[in-house]
This record gives C-alpha cells, sequence and structure tokens, in this order.
C-alpha cells in the first residue's frame, strides 16, 4: 500500500465518521425538538387539567348535594306508605266488620222488601177482579 492509498482510506474514514457524526447531530436535534413539543404539550395538558378538576369536584359536590335530598325524599316516602298502611289497617279493623255487617242488613231487608212485594202481587192476580160485566 502507497501512502496515497493509506491518505484516500483515512480520508474516507473521515468522511464517513463525519456524515454518521451529522446524521446523529440532526437526529439528537430532531429528537429534542420533539421532547420540547412533548414538555410543552404536557405542561399545557397540566395548566388545562387543574380547572377541569375543580368544576369535576364542583359537580360532585352537587350531586352529593341531591344524593342527599333524594335520600330524605325516599325516607319520607317510606314514612308515608308505613302510615298508610297503618292508617288502612286500622280503618279496616274498626269500619270493615261493621259496614260489611250493615251491607248485608241493607241486602236482607231489600231482599225481604221484594218477596214481599211479589207475594202481594202474586196474591192481588189470584183474586177475581170484579168489575164490568
Amino acid at each position: 500500500m502507497s501512502p496515497e492509498w493509506i491518505t484516500a482510506l483515512v480520508v474516507a474514514a473521515v468522511v464517513v465518521v463525519l456524515a454518521v457524526v451529522v446524521v446523529l447531530v440532526i437526529v439528537l436535534v430532531k429528537l429534542g425538538r420533539t421532547l420540547d413539543e412533548a414538555t410543552k404539550a404536557i405542561r399545557k395538558a397540566h395548566e388545562n387539567s387543574e380547572p377541569l378538576f375543580v368544576e369535576a369536584n364542583t359537580t360532585l359536590t352537587h350531586v352529593n348535594t341531591q344524593l342527599e335530598r333524594v335520600d330524605g325524599i325516599t325516607a319520607n316516602a317510606k314514612a308515608v306508605s308505613g302510615n298508610v298502611s297503618a292508617l288502612t289497617s286500622l280503618f279496616t279493623a274498626t269500619l270493615g266488620g261493621p259496614l260489611v255487617k250493615a251491607a248485608a242488613l241493607s241486602y236482607g231487608i231489600s231482599k225481604a222488601v221484594r218477596a214481599r212485594r211479589a207475594k202481594t202481587a202474586a196474591k192481588e192476580n189470584r183474586r177475581p177482579k170484579r168489575g164490568r160485566r
């Protein structure tokens, strides 16, 4: 090998190393820009997430307030239904028996009156009618 070949090989190696270094520098610069943009995006997301969490917390507070109201309404409805049930039982116990007896008495009286009227009508139909001849 002559000195020209050695020089040519050294120059070629330097050119290849410089090309690799240039490519790596370009890649690192682009990677740095990408990381900078990612950092900015994360920072913006973090800055914009605080109001979102505050609003979510406010909404949950209102929902909890409404649920407590609904819970109170449900408890009151349960108490009312228990009171209505007790009132129905009391009404049935105190007035149910006498009402049934009164209904049976009125039914018996009306049946007796109808039977008496039918009997009276039957007697009148059996009698010979006195009338003109």
